[in-house]
């Protein structure tokens, strides 16, 4: 429509300047001349998929008819959107050199020395405008195109990095459900198999062990408290402490009084980082819970070596065990997320069966010493 109204008032510009130079517009001005327009202006429908054939036969039909210079300005922007220098240079020449034809059909007696302004610098000044006005637009529409693509770039790099975190943030939850649950749980099973398997036990020993069986279960019911309390980012509830290489005596003396056999055998020198002790209290912590599911009355030896500026080297080793039991399901997270720590700390973690039918679990931990780091 609006190519259509652009037309319009040149053709009745020269309705006007016949009528008043012949008397008469004559059957081309009034049938002819509108008929070329509106088949200019069908073509137009066409103009993206056949950009160059569309530009090309509008320009050169239009000489044909005042009516369609809307719609040969419209096809010659349309093709400049492109901004293909060879298509408009060609489109462009035959536009301005088409209309030197026009005065054939519109025979308009012009005033002197005007012949050079109306015949050939009128219409290259219009092949310009379109040109210019086309490939501002298309230089829009890249610039647009471009910033779209970068949004949805970034939206998927958004959406990436979004599903790495959720899927870190499931594994982290796995590991401290695994870590702060299976020992306490293990050495809750473990008192209950001895109640089960064991018929000749005096009053006092089921005592401790109903004993140790509660108070396991309440703990384990207040570590499930905390982790939650942490994954649910309460910010009024204070985050526990987390365990360090401190609180490995207490752990072997809490699997003594569930009843395992466990020494502990340490020469460590100096207090290591948070993350090398809170690792080193994994492993034991670990090692431990193995040994309880897998290896029930099995003796285990645990040794601590290690200083500042070297390494700190951690091994568990259980026997094989001594009683029968019912095999417990394996979760297949303690060792995976045990690896993932030691990767994440720096360390190497080993663990295989040994010649006795027992288990050894060793890693070896990064130490480095703060006084040196310090000075560096």
């Amino acid at each position: 429509m609006a190519a259509a109204a652009a037309g319009i008032p040149l053709w009745l510009s020269i309705g006007v300047v016949l009528r008043g130079q012949t008397g008469e517009t004559g059957s081309w001005f009034l049938i002819g001349d509108p008929l070329v327009a509106l088949g200019c202006l069908t073509l137009l429908l066409w103009r993206r998929r056949f950009p160059l054939f569309v530009a090309m036969t509008v320009a050169i039909a239009s000489t044909a008819s005042a009516l369609a210079a809307g719609t040969s300005f419209l096809a010659l922007v349309s093709l400049s959107t492109r901004r293909r220098p060879v298509e408009i240079t060609v489109v462009g020449v035959a536009f301005v050199t088409a209309s030197q034809f026009a005065d054939g059909f519109y025979p308009v007696q012009s005033p002197p020395g005007s012949l050079w302004y109306y015949q050939l610098a009128f219409p290259a000044l219009v092949a310009g405008i379109a040109v210019a006005m086309g490939m501002a637009i298309g230089a829009r529409r890249v610039e647009v195109r471009s910033l779209r693509d970068r949004a949805e770039s970034a939206e998927r790099e958004q959406a990436a990095r979004t599903a790495q975190e959720r899927a870190l943030e499931r594994n982290r939850i796995a590991r401290e459900m695994h870590d702060v649950l299976a020992h306490r749980i293990s050495l809750v099973a473990m008192q209950a198999g001895v109640l089960d398997h064991r018929s000749g036990l005096s009053a006092e020993e089921n005592r401790v062990l109903i004993r140790g069986i509660a108070d396991g279960s309440h703990q384990a019911l207040e570590e499930l408290r905390d982790v939650l309390g942490v994954l649910r980012a309460d910010p009024g509830r204070p985050e526990p402490p987390q365990p360090s290489l401190q609180g490995i005596p207490d752990l072997v003396a809490d699997a003594r009084t569930s009843g395992l056999d466990v020494t502990l055998t340490t020469t460590v020198t100096g207090i290591p980082s948070d993350v090398v002790g809170r690792t080193c209290y994994r492993i034991v912590q670990e090692g431990l819970t193995n040994a309880a599911k897998h290896a029930p009355g099995a003796a285990v030896h645990i040794t601590l070596e290690g200083t500042a500026g070297d390494r700190l080297a951690v091994s568990v080793h259980n026997s094989s065990a001594t009683t029968a039991s019912t095999r417990p399901p394996a979760s297949g997270f303690g060792l995976l997320g045990l690896t993932e720590r030691v990767s994440l700390a720096g360390g190497e973690l080993d663990h295989h069966p040994t010649p006795d039918h027992g288990y050894l679990l060793t890693a070896r931990l990064p130490w480095p010493n703060p006084t040196h780091e310090k000075r560096v």
